[in-house]
């Protein structure tokens, strides 16, 4: 009997059924979670269905805010308040507007941990790969009979093995590493399968480089990705969550049978760009040309931790934006604005000319913390750049250091000068 990858192992620890790629399977899970988008749906169908009946488990299931926080419109303020009042009833735990992104919240409670299976309405939930969680993103009917029954079924994916090669010959981050991938897989190559990269590069990332890499599995067209773990990635999860321990890491059996393997050779890796309309329009900063920069975001479930603040505040520390572009920096999490203020790189961003947002999504929700006008250009950290994803304008997707490094000179840059 052949051995089992990442996914399947994880999957044979929350079923009594046989686990095998293609085979329907029911599966009991960890958490279950809903955010104030979709999360007024969940409790309408759990209401119609389930009338006042008790959640499944009070402490297995959640809900996050974080998409518009706090609420722009009526609406919204609406949406969250239905969600609270629910959560009241029920007794269950809500992250409020002040607490951040859903998932990173739950990287740094130790709600998310090594080999468990959580699902919410978040179409990044598989950004948990990074602390080799299984995150699913769900509709709101199937979330709410999460809530009510905490299982439910899943296709058990095929897995690929992404063998990374090649040393870059420059210094890259995290989402360079994830914009180079990208544009060698395209949407095609992964599509609907669990994925595990592996070679020095890849296992050499930090956990913040982790979480942005497999942030944008979703835009790959993937289930999730996992990355083995390095001798630090343990002891960066414990820092982030405070936790003694944590369940060990899963890992797949040396004689895993994969559905294919793709080699990608990352050594011409350097600064990069994805150009609208689509996240896999990838390219190199130095091929493209000039291109004019109106606005800037740094932040984002890809690249809103302490560390990619930190890239952008070393390089706009004692410098002025440049006259005329805008630039919002919004931490992940209460706990990355925290730090980040203690650490006075917020007071530093600020006099450089920027504008610091409350945690959360922030640019990505459409309408918080500013879009772009007809033919303007905003220079992104997000995972999506499709039309009118963070305005009328045109949105390209880079790391922290590229988005500090453009806002000094108002033009698309890679390094000083």
């Amino acid at each position: 009997m052949s051995g089992k990858t990442v996914i399947e192992k994880i999957f044979a620890r929350h079923t009594r059924e046989e686990v095998a790629p293609g085979k329907i399977v029911w599966i009991d899970l960890d958490v279950i979670s809903a955010r104030d988008f979709a999360g007024p749906n969940v409790v309408k169908n759990y209401r119609n269905h389930y009338k006042d009946t008790p959640v499944v488990d009070r402490d297995r299931v959640f809900f996050t805010f974080d998409l518009t926080v706090p609420p722009k419109t009526i609406q919204y303020a609406n949406n969250q308040q239905i969600c609270r009042e629910f959560a009241h009833e029920q007794g269950i735990r809500v992250f409020d507007v002040d607490r951040g992104i859903g998932t990173h919240t739950m990287m740094e409670e130790g709600i998310a941990l090594p080999g468990t299976i959580v699902v919410g309405t978040d179409s990044h939930m598989n950004i948990l790969g990074a602390v080799n969680c299984f995150g699913q993103g769900m509709g709101d009917v199937d979330i709410a009979f999460g809530f009510r029954k905490g299982r439910t079924w899943f296709e058990v994916p095929r897995t690929k093995l992404i063998r990374v090669m090649g040393k870059p010959r420059v210094p890259i981050n995290g989402k360079d590493l994830a914009l180079w991938i990208l544009g060698e897989l395209k949407t095609d190559r992964v599509l609907g399968c669990a994925v595990e990269f592996v070679g020095e590069t890849v296992e050499k990332l930090d956990l913040p480089g982790r979480i942005t890499l497999l942030s944008m599995i979703t835009e790959m067209g993937g289930i999730v990705g996992f990355i083995p773990f390095n001798n630090q990635t343990m002891e960066q999860i414990l820092a982030m969550n405070g936790m003694g321990e944590c369940p060990a890491e899963v890992r797949a059996d040396p004689d895993a049978t994969y559905d294919e393997e793709i080699v990608v050779d990352v050594s011409g890796i350097e600064a990069m760009v994805a150009a609208p309309p689509v996240p896999h329009n990838v390219c190199k900063v130095s091929e493209l040309g000039d291109v004019k920069v109106d606005f800037g975001f740094i932040g984002s479930c890809t690249n809103g931790r302490l560390e990619d603040i930190e890239a952008a505040w070393k390089i706009l520390k004692g410098r002025k934006i440049a006259p005329g572009t805008r630039l919002a920096v919004v931490p992940s999490t209460q706990r990355v604005y925290k730090a980040a203020m203690d650490r006075g790189m917020l007071n530093d961003l600020f006099d450089a000319g920027a504008i610091i947002s409350n945690p959360g999504c922030g640019g990505c929700a459409q309408g918080h913390i500013g879009m772009t006008g007809r033919n303007e250009v905003m220079l992104s950290t997000g995972n999506r750049n499709f039309p009118g994803k963070q305005g009328d304008g045109f949105n390209y997707l880079t790391s922290p250091e590229v988005v500090a490094w453009s806002v000094l000179t108002g033009r698309l840059n890679a390094k000083e000068g």
